[in-house]
């Protein structure tokens, strides 16, 4: 099975309106920047985008809020997007708010195949409204659903054809338990390489989860909040 594609539109061919996606990264770090400009000239509409967060106005998840791409974002941390705060608001776009390891966890079950587990995040608030509740070790716990999606969109370091990847650093974050979660995985990476190049002891998904694969033509990697300290 050949899982190279030649570019990011090529990858993403197959995607279309109403599906489930879920897009990996941590704030701008490791998000799938080539496939998500792929999504915004394709025009695809009525998304559900699973992710950490929305991106910035300009950038990541942002483009495709701009372009109205998207109907429901399932995602723990959206304080960047102004667009998203006011498509929230106006009720134009669905939204779903997550604890960040609820999030994590509902991803890795639904990569596992496992349907739900018990967690105390989120119990006595808007969270466990109309959930089953369990009580573990006298402590509440709510049922969570696992997720997964029709395609999932990771961005790895490094990656052979046959779909091995290795993440750097932030990356790791959500990007190894998405990449498990999809029907179809996508996988973008910095370098592509053949074979048996890579380490086995370092590699984070295996290339049995990855069905598409291309080289990045260009990453921006853009910082969401910078912070320098005075030299003085």
């Amino acid at each position: 099975m050949n899982k190279v594609c030649a570019n990011a539109g090529a990858a993403i061919v197959g995607i279309s309106n109403e599906m489930t996606l879920m897009l990996g990264g941590f704030g701008l770090c490791g998000i799938p920047e080539n496939c998500i400009a792929a999504l915004v000239k394709s025009g695809v509409t009525g998304l559900t985008c699973i992710s950490n967060n929305a991106g910035v106005d300009d950038f990541g998840l942002g483009l495709l809020l701009q372009n109205r791409q998207i109907r429901k974002m399932i995602a723990s941390y959206v304080g960047e997007n102004a667009e998203f705060e006011r498509q929230m608001l106006s009720g134009e776009l669905e939204v779903d708010l997550i604890p960040q390891g609820s999030l994590a966890e509902r991803c890795r079950a639904g990569g596992a195949g496992i349907p739900a587990f018990f967690t105390p995040a989120g119990y006595g608030t808007e969270i466990a409204e109309g959930k089953e509740v369990r009580e573990f070790n006298g402590k509440p716990h709510i049922l969570e659903a696992a997720l997964t999606a029709d395609f999932a969109i990771v961005k790895a370091w490094k990656g052979d054809t046959l779909g091995n990847l290795i993440y750097k650093g932030t990356a790791r974050n959500f990007n190894p338990v998405m990449a498990m979660a999809g029907k179809i995985t996508i996988a973008e990476v910095e370098e592509l390489v053949e074979p048996g190049e890579l380490d086995p002891n370092y590699i984070h998904t295996p290339g049995v989860f990855v069905q598409r694969i291309f080289q990045g033509a260009k990453f921006e990697k853009r910082i969401e909040q910078r912070t320098v300290r005075s030299r003085s």
